[in-house]
Parts: C-alpha cells; structure tokens; sequence
C-alpha cells in the first residue's frame, strides 16, 4: 500500500535580485534623506554669533552605502533563514546543549558577579563599572514589575528614584540617621509617591497612561528644582554620608574596618563594599519579584497584563492590583535611589531627568517584558556597551539606534521574551464528551 508523505516546506527558493536591489535602493534614499541634515551639514555658532557651517558629504557617502549593502545583507538573511512557519530540524544533541547553555547563564552570571570584586580589585574602573550595572539592574527589576508583570507603561519612573535618593539625603543629613535605618524609610516614602501616581491613572491605558506618568515624573523633578529651602533647588543636596558595615565605618580613622582588622587601609574597601551592597539590594529585589509572581497578587498582575477586561469579569479587584503594581516598583525605585545618594555623596535634579526613565524602560523592553535574566542582560549591554564605546562619541549613539533596531526588528518582544503563566496545567487532561455539549 502506497503511502503519501506530507509536503514539506521547500529548502531552496529562488532569490528575487531584483526585489532585493530594489527594496535595498529605497532604504539608501530614505537614509540619505534623513542624515542630509544630521551628517552632511554640520552647523554650528561662530565667534561673532553668526551660524557656519561647512559640509561631510563623504562621511554621508559612506552612511548611504552602509545601508544599502546592510539591507542587501538583511534581505538575503532573511531569505535563507526561511519564514517562521518553515519547519526547522534541530539535532537533538545541539538542543540539548542549547537547553543546558541556557539553564547555566544565570548561575554563572551570578557567580561571575560575585567574583568582581576579588578578580578586579585593583581596578577601581571596572568597579564603579559594575555598580554602575547593578544599579540599573535594580531599576529595571523594580520597573519590570509595574510594565513586565501588570503592562502598565510607566515613562516616570525616574520620580520614584528620585524620591528614594532625597528622602535618604535629607533625613541622613539634617537628622543623623544611618544608611540602614534610612533604606527601609526611602523605599516607604517611595511606595507612597507610587500610590499616589496610583490614584488619578486608574482609569487610563495605553497613551494615555504614558502621558501621566511622564507629567508625574516631570512635577517631581520641577518640585526638587523649585522647593530650595526645602531639597536645595539647583544645587542639590552635599555631604550625604557613607554606609557603614553594622556600625563600622569604612574609614582610616583608628575606629575603621581596616584598622580592627588589622590591615592596611585602602580606600578600595568602601567601593567594595558598595558593590556588595547594591548586589545585594538587586538579588532582594529579584527575589521577591519572583515570589510575588506565585502569589495570588502576581497572578492577578498577569491576568491584568493580558486583558484588563477580563481581568475584571473574573472578580480581579483591578484598583488594588494597580496600586500594589505601581506601589512595588516604586518601592524598589526607592532603594535604588537611597544607594545612589549614599554612593555619590552628592546628588541634584540633574541626576534624575526623563533620560533616565527612558533608558530604564529601554533596558526592560530590550531584555523582554517579565524576564528577570532578560532584563539584567539588557543592563548589562547597554550600560556596558556605552562605556566600550565611549571613545567613539559621535558614533556610540548611532550604533546602539541601530543595534536597537535590529533588535526589534528580530526580538521584537525582547532578548529573552518570557510571558508564560506562573500557573498553568502541565499535562493534557481530557474532557468527556458530556461536559462539552450545548447548554453545559
């Protein structure tokens, strides 16, 4: 008896040249339409006031190009890489590994983490570098609450930041208290500016809710610029002290670590300590992200992610979900904020502009919505990737643009895009055939 495979997908298909020197031709024109004035023309003030400009057209030559033979390049990708419907065979063996490979990135990121501090320790760079990441990190988890988990699109996040580092700042300085009894005061303070904010955005989605946040961001900034007598206006809040270890300071005076220790004094001790310190403050926040996720309120988040609407014919009480979305994130808004004073010893409404809620929401979307790994290696990336490029200025930001454009262009919902339901069935049950008739 004659069987008939299934037809399967075709593994050679014929290149259309011309589709693909055409669609690349257009994507140079349109390039060089827009960097006509950003590359081609430079302009600037001269001495006497006047405007001069001179021109790069062979700078914006090359741009041109580059996004022509890039398209081409794509195009071809994309014709060889095949449809998503394209059935892909993968050797079990490489999908093994692959499995096992992504299993291990957490461990050993996290014990590379770690290690920082002991492999680099003499490198004072490299660990202001990586505290510099971990605190994004922390701010991208505590954000990846409020938009990852609930799909609530925050562009202020940045106030809740800043309410954490002035409430650390201003109770530190005008009445003595320490790093330790400050932390827990700042990320409290912050979760009530996040019910605040909680309140009037309610009602709003979408658009619209961006609008607000942005508005709230923006009010808390003009309020710390405006309320001198009370934050120090434009010139900010100095001589913020320094966290201690369980009351030791970390200090050469005869009372210090060092000196109990008996060891050599170096100031390398208190970068480490703040390195330690935020490391600690992130892993905290993941944990309790992930608690909160197998909890009945994290549930309740993800129903409200996926449709408010039916989170609402559920019985979902999507007023106090909102709130205690928005109240979460804040709060580890907060602690970000109460290190980051204690860290700069200095801190002014310069530190805390719509910049900064950009590119933490940035680093939330890149790494994926409700992914915790996404979300630190998108930190790691980007904060990281802007110091290698530091020595190409005029490039860095046009090559992260595009790298972010790619990203989305095949990521679209992030590095690791993770929206599976904390609670789902595992097996395939099977249903009689009596309880799916009409009526029933």
């Amino acid at each position: 008896m004659d069987t008939a495979l299934p037809d399967m997908p075709s593994t050679s298909r014929k290149i259309d040249i011309a589709f693909i020197l055409k669609k690349s031709l257009v994507s140079a024109l349109v390039a060089l339409v827009l960097f006509s004035l950003m590359i081609g023309i430079r302009t600037e003030a001269g001495p006497s006031g006047q405007l001069t400009y001179w021109t790069r057209f062979g700078d914006l030559a090359m741009m041109v190009v580059a996004v022509f033979a890039g398209s081409i390049v794509i195009e071809w990708l994309r014709h060889w890489w095949g449809p998503v419907e394209t059935i892909r065979v993968v050797p079990p063996m490489a999908e093994k590994a692959l499995s096992l490979a992504g299993r291990l990135v957490a461990p050993a990121l996290l014990a590379f983490t770690f290690l920082v501090p002991v492999i680099f320790y003499d490198q004072r760079y490299i660990l202001d570098l990586g505290i510099l990441v971990l605190t994004y990190v922390m701010l991208g988890w505590g954000l990846n609450v409020v938009v990852g988990l609930a799909g609530l699109l925050d562009l202020g996040y940045v106030a809740f930041y800043a309410v954490g580092a002035y409430s650390y700042a201003l109770l530190a300085t005008n009445f003595g208290l320490s790093f330790w009894i400050c932390l827990p005061l700042a990320g409290i303070l912050a979760a009530f500016f996040g019910v605040l904010l909680g309140f009037p955005v309610l009602r709003l989605r979408g658009d619209y809710l961006a609008i607000v946040t942005l508005a709230f961001g923006e009010i808390i900034r003009l309020v710390i610029i405006n309320w001198q007598s009370f934050t120090g206006g434009p010139n900010g809040v100095s001589g913020i002290p320094r966290p201690s270890l369980f009351g030791i300071p970390m200090t050469a005076a005869d009372d210090g670590f060092a000196a109990r220790l008996g060891i050599e004094f170096s100031p390398t001790h208190r970068i480490v300590l703040l390195f330690y310190l935020i490391l600690a403050l992130a892993l905290l926040t993941n944990w309790v992200t992930i608690r909160l996720r197998r909890l009945p309120i994290g549930r309740a988040w993800e129903a409200l992610r996926e449709d408010e609407v039916a989170c609402r014919a559920l019985g979902i009480n999507t007023t106090t979900t909102k709130l205690t979305a928005f109240a979460t994130g804040a709060m580890f808004g907060g602690f970000a904020g109460a290190f980051f004073a204690t860290r700069q010893g200095f801190i002014s409404p310069e530190s805390f502009t719509f910049h900064e809620s950009a590119l933490v929401l940035a680093i939330v979307v890149l790494g994926g919505m409700g992914s915790q790994l996404g979300v630190a290696l998108a930190a790691l990336a980007m904060i990281g990737g802007f110091e290698l490029f530091r020595g190409l200025e005029q490039f860095r930001m046009l090559v992260f643009g595009g790298a972010m454009v790619l990203l989305m262009i095949w990521r679209p919902r992030g590095l690791i895009g993770h929206r599976a339901p904390t609670v789902f069935l595992k097996d395939n049950r099977a249903i009689s055939s009596d309880l799916v008739k009409e009526g029933r």
